[in-house]
C-alpha cells in the first residue's frame, strides 16, 4: 500500500471559468479519482489550507507527494518548501506535473533555474517513449498523442536527468524533454511534463497510466534507512593475521 498525497495550489480553478469547466472540483481531485487503485492510499492538499495541507504528520506518512502549482509559486511558504525538500532528501517520492517545474521545491532541488520555453496554443503533442524499459513505461504505448496541450520548449534549464523516459514534439517543431527522473539524497524525483490547465490531459487514461506508473516507481525509497553520518567506530574488532 502506498501513501499518495497530491498537492494542487487550488487557484485557478477559482478564478477561471474556462478552467473550472475542465476541472469543476480542481485538478487534485480529478488526479485523486482518476489514480484510484486498491494499492494507493491517496489524500489532497492544497494552498489554502492550514500549512498548505503538509503539515508534518501529512508530510511523514507520504510515501509519495505529486505537486501541481502554476500561478502561486511564490505563495508557497518557505518553511513548508524546507520540509517539503527534507523529506525527499530523507526517501519521499515527488513527482513534479506540467508547470511544477517552476515550483520552489523543483528549483530548489535541482538548483537551477528550471526555464523553458512555452506558447499556449493548444497544438498537438506526442509523448514519445524512450526508456521503454523502465518501470514508469510499463504498459504504455511507445506514444501517448495528446490532441491540445500548452507547448514547452528546449532549452529547460535543469541537471542533466539520471533518466531521459518521455520527449515531446509539438506543432510548432519544438521538442521537450518531458519525463525525467532525478535522485536527491534518499529520494526519487519524477517530471511530468503534460497537464496544462485548459485541457482534459489528467482525464487521459494513458497519462494516468504514466503518473501511477511513477508513484510505484517513486515510493521505492520511502522506507530506505538512513544513512548514518559523523563519527564511527569499527562494527567489530579486525582480527590480526599470524
Amino acid at each position: 500500500m502506498y501513501n499518495v498525497t497530491i498537492w494542487n495550489e487550488f487557484v485557478h480553478e477559482k478564478v477561471h471559468d474556462e478552467v473550472k469547466a475542465v476541472y469543476p472540483e480542481g485538478i487534485h481531485k480529478a488526479l485523486q479519482q482518476g489514480l484510484d487503485s486498491p494499492d494507493f492510499t491517496i489524500r489532497t492538499a492544497t494552498l489554502d489550507e492550514p500549512e498548505h495541507g503538509l503539515t508534518d504528520e501529512v508530510l511523514n506518512l507520504t510515501d509519495v507527494l505529486l505537486w501541481w502549482g502554476h500561478m502561486a509559486h511564490d505563495r508557497v511558504e518557505d518553511e513548508i518548501v524546507n520540509k517539503v525538500v527534507q523529506r525527499v532528501q530523507e526517501g519521499m517520492g515527488l513527482i513534479v506535473l506540467h508547470s511544477g517545474h517552476f515550483s520552489k521545491p523543483f528549483k530548489k532541488l535541482m538548483g537551477t533555474s528550471c526555464d523553458l520555453k512555452w506558447r499556449e496554443a493548444g497544438e498537438q503533442e506526442i509523448l514519445w517513449s524512450v526508456n521503454p524499459t523502465h518501470p514508469i513505461t510499463d504498459g504504455v504505448n511507445s506514444q501517448i498523442i495528446l490532441e491540445h496541450e500548452e507547448m514547452y520548449g528546449e532549452f529547460f534549464d535543469i541537471p542533466t536527468p539520471d533518466e531521459l523516459i518521455f520527449v515531446s514534439n509539438f506543432e510548432g517543431g519544438e521538442v521537450f524533454r518531458s519525463g525525467c527522473t532525478f535522485t536527491r539524497g534518499q529520494g526519487k524525483i519524477f517530471y511530468f511534463r503534460p497537464g496544462h490547465e485548459t485541457y482534459p490531459t489528467y482525464y487521459n487514461p494513458e497519462i494516468l497510466k504514466v503518473i501511477s506508473n511513477g508513484i510505484r516507481w517513486a515510493a521505492l525509497n520511502s522506507y530506505a534507512i538512513k544513512p548514518v553520518y559523523g563519527n564511527s567506530q569499527p562494527v567489530r574488532p579486525l582480527k590480526v593475521l599470524a
